[in-house]
């Protein structure tokens, strides 16, 4: 029975590593390749970074910007802009997005490559102008002393060790 229960796991954890997830699908930019930098608030800049390897490199790569309002691309401006740029000889490339004045929501951003077909998106989450402050992030959660959490934790091991071994030596009792 336990040679059965064993080989029933293994083969759940095969089947679990063997199958590809959707995120490391071929023909999409991996997210750990964009990176957005700026002010991402009304009437802001924001520069959307698609790192080396993302594009063949020389290839032409088509952008694509919608949300709310009408954003900036290179010097386009429209509700649904679009543009197109050649990636770098490692196949990076970026575009630099204007927001509108009174941006607000979410903008999407799509990079493709032209003759690779593959596809990198980013959004930009716009903050509202007056609700920019300098007073820092606010705290939101339990704030609990590290030292009070691995005390608890070792509690526990403590007792479900204490747990085990009284139920092995009852067995060997009951049994002598």
């Amino acid at each position: 029975m336990a040679k059965k229960a064993f080989a029933a796991i293994v083969l759940a954890i095969l089947a679990i590593f063997a199958v590809p997830s959707a995120a490391s699908a071929a023909g999409y930019v991996p997210v750990i390749n964009i990176t957005i930098v700026g002010n991402a608030t009304a009437g802001g800049t924001v520069n959307i970074i698609f790192n080396i390897g993302s594009f063949t490199p020389g290839e032409t790569v088509s952008f694509g910007v919608n949300g709310a309002g009408t954003a900036t691309l290179g010097s386009v401006q429209a509700a649904n802009v679009s543009s197109t740029k050649v990636a770098s000889t490692e196949g990076g490339t970026n575009v630099q997005v204007t927001l509108p004045k009174n941006a607000s929501g979410s903008y999407n951003v799509t990079a493709t490559g032209l003759t690779s077909g593959v596809v990198g998106t980013a959004t930009i989450t716009t903050i509202a102008a007056d609700s920019v402050s300098n007073t820092g992030l606010a705290s939101t959660g339990y704030e609990a002393p590290v030292l009070l959490i691995w005390s608890a934790a070792g509690a526990l091991l403590l007792g479900i060790s204490l747990v085990v071994v009284l139920t092995i030596v009852r067995r060997q009792r009951a049994t002598a």
